[in-house]
């Protein structure tokens, strides 16, 4: 019981500095501390296993009802459980591997063509002080007319209208929330 408390403590720790770095810094964060990024995927895993529903669960679901001939990028994809949920071509952007399908990177400088994807994915994985940079790499990979999902917790944002209105000025549309 005592190491699960330490587990969840340094899940905290992590997460925070997560969000209060820039994308670049916490990749050298994990660079620096590998066992780090095994323990914020356990803590991750064990917060999102309270919830009553995983919101990949969701997107999954969501992209199994679309065409296959379409192009995902999930940046932040973690265990990569979308990648190995749907035929899709999925691109599996993290800044540690945790599966062979991973590729290493920045989520401000994935290695994709411009115009490149259909549907970009953060699920629970809009992190760093570098939001807006990060958000338009997601808007230089996606064709014109192409889908950004976002699952995020309330939470994370001061101001969730400021966030869909920020998104706005970045070329996107509401569609649902």
């Amino acid at each position: 019981r005592m190491e699960e408390r330490l587990l969840a403590a340094r899940f905290r720790y992590i997460n925070q500095q997560l969000y209060t770095s820039t994308s670049r810094e916490a990749a050298q964060l994990f660079q620096s501390d590998p066992e780090a990024f095994e323990i914020y995927h356990r803590g991750f895993a064990q917060q999102v296993g309270r919830w009553p529903e995983n919101p990949v669960h969701r997107i999954v679901r969501y992209l199994r009802r679309r065409p296959a001939s379409l192009v995902v990028a999930d940046f932040g994809c973690g265990d990569c459980k979308i990648a190995s949920s749907i035929k899709n071509k999925v691109h599996s952007f993290d800044v540690v591997p945790l599966s062979p399908l991973v590729t290493v990177c920045d989520m401000a400088k994935v290695p994709l063509a411009d115009e490149s994807v259909d549907v970009a994915v953060f699920c629970l994985a809009l992190m760093g002080t570098n939001l807006q940079e990060i958000l338009e790499e997601a808007n230089r990979v996606l064709k014109q007319g192409g889908t950004l999902m976002v699952a995020e917790v309330a939470s994370r944002f001061e101001d969730t209208r400021a966030f869909v209105n920020a998104m706005a000025q970045l070329g996107f549309k509401s569609v649902s929330k």
